[in-house]
C-alpha cells in the first residue's frame, strides 16, 4: 500500500506533478469550488450524502456508517471500472474530500492497495481554501499592473484579448466571472461561478504570472456581477498606472451591438434587463427605452444608454477610484475591428 499525506501547501506546490487530481466530494460540493483541474469521483453523491447524514442524526451513527460504507464501496468500484483500469502502475493521483478525510481516505486506500502511489490532502478542500485566501494578498502585491480604462463600448475586453494574443500577460476578470460587469452584463447561458470558485480562478491566474512582466487588467469595480474581486487585488489595481482607451461614439455603439448581439436577437430579454434600471433612471425613461426596443430601434437605445447612463457614471467612478487615471496615456485603435485592436496591442507590447 502506498498512500501519503501532504499538506495543502505541498499539494499546491506539486499540483502539476500529479497525474490526476480527484475530488471525492459530492457533485454539489465540487460545483461550488474545487482544485484547478480536479475531476469529480464522488464517494457519496448528493442524494446519498443527504440520506446518510439524515440517518446519522435520526437513527444512529453506527447504522449510518454501515450504509455509508456500502454506498462508498459501490461508488469506488464504479470509478475504478470507468477510469482506473487503463492506468499504468506509475500513475500518481492526488485525492481530497471536504476536511475529515473519510471519503478521500476510502478511495485512496483502495487505489493504494492496487499499487498506485496516492497522495491525500491533509485537511481536504477546507485546508486548500484557507491556503488560497492566505496567498491572494501576496500574489496580488508582487505584480505590476497596467489598468486598461475607457468608457463602455470602447473595446477594453477586445483589447485585452488582443494583448494576450500578442504575448502579454492578461488578467480577464470578466472572463473568469462570466459577466460583463454591468446591470446588463449577465451572459445568457453562462452562469457565474460561486465566490469561492472565482477566488480560486483568480488565485490560479495570479500564481502563474511572471512578476518581471506587467499584467494588463480592465478597470473593474469591486464586484463583477455577483462575485467580488479580492480586496488586495482591487486595491493594487486602483493604485496602478492606467491606459485610457478611446473610441468614437459611433464605433462604440456598433461594438456594443456586436458584443451584445443576444439582446438584438431577443428584444424581450433586453427589455427585461432594462427594467433593472428603473430605480436609477426612472420608470418613464426606462419605459421609453423598452418601447424603442419593441419598435426595433435598438441602436437608438444603445446610444442613449451610453450618453445618459454609462458615460456619466463611468467618468465619475474612474476618477474617484483609480489614482493613475489623470496621468493615463491615451491609446486609440483605428476602429473597433479585431485587426485594429491587434495592431494597437502590438504597439503597446513593443512600447512597454
Amino acid at each position: 500500500m502506498s498512500v501519503h499525506t501532504v499538506t495543502a501547501a505541498e499539494a499546491i506546490e506539486r499540483l502539476a506533478q500529479f497525474d490526476a487530481v480527484i475530488d471525492a466530494r459530492s457533485e454539489d460540493e465540487y460545483a461550488e469550488d474545487h482544485l484547478p483541474g480536479a475531476v469529480n469521483w464522488p464517494s457519496l453523491n448528493n442524494q446519498e450524502r443527504h440520506e446518510i447524514g439524515t440517518m446519522y442524526k435520526q437513527v444512529s451513527p453506527f447504522e449510518a456508517n454501515k450504509r455509508g460504507a456500502a454506498r462508498v464501496a459501490a461508488n469506488i468500484a464504479r470509478h475504478i471500472e470507468r477510469d482506473v483500469l487503463d492506468k499504468p502502475r506509475h500513475w500518481q493521483p492526488l485525492v481530497y474530500c471536504w476536511r475529515g478525510g473519510k471519503r478521500s481516505g476510502s478511495l485512496a486506500h483502495i487505489l493504494g492497495q492496487i499499487g498506485f502511489r496516492v497522495s491525500v490532502i491533509e485537511g481536504g478542500y477546507k485546508a486548500f481554501r484557507t491556503a488560497v485566501l492566505a496567498a491572494l494578498p501576496a500574489l496580488a502585491a508582487r505584480l505590476e499592473y497596467r489598468v486598461v480604462c475607457g468608457p463602455t463600448g470602447a473595446g477594453k475586453t477586445r483589447l485585452l484579448h488582443a494583448l494576450e494574443a500578442a504575448g502579454a500577460q492578461v488578467l480577464d476578470l470578466e472572463g473568469l466571472a462570466s459577466h460583463r460587469s454591468s446591470v446588463l452584463g449577465l451572459i445568457p447561458g453562462q452562469p457565474q461561478p460561486t465566490q469561492k470558485a472565482f477566488d480560486t480562478l483568480v488565485w490560479d491566474r495570479l500564481r502563474r504570472f511572471d512578476p518581471a512582466r506587467p499584467v494588463f487588467v480592465e478597470s473593474e469595480s469591486k464586484k463583477v456581477g455577483n462575485v467580488a474581486v479580492p480586496q488586495a487585488l482591487i486595491e493594487r489595481m486602483r493604485a496602478s498606472g492606467c491606459l485610457r482607451l478611446e473610441l468614437a461614439q459611433d464605433e462604440r455603439v456598433k461594438l456594443l451591438l456586436e458584443d451584445y448581439d443576444f439582446f438584438v436577437q431577443d428584444p424581450a430579454l433586453f427589455c427585461q434587463r432594462l427594467g433593472a434600471l428603473s430605480e436609477l433612471r426612472g420608470q418613464a425613461v426606462v419605459q421609453g427605452w423598452q418601447d424603442e426596443v419593441a419598435a426595433g430601434r435598438i441602436e437608438n437605445v444603445v446610444r442613449e444608454l451610453l450618453v445618459q447612463h454609462y458615460d456619466p457614471g463611468y467618468a465619475a467612478s474612474i476618477r474617484r477610484n483609480f489614482s493613475g487615471y489623470a496621468q493615463a496615456r491615451v491609446i486609440e485603435p483605428a476602429d473597433r475591428s479585431p485587426a485594429a485592436m491587434a495592431a494597437l496591442a502590438e504597439r503597446i507590447v513593443r512600447e512597454r
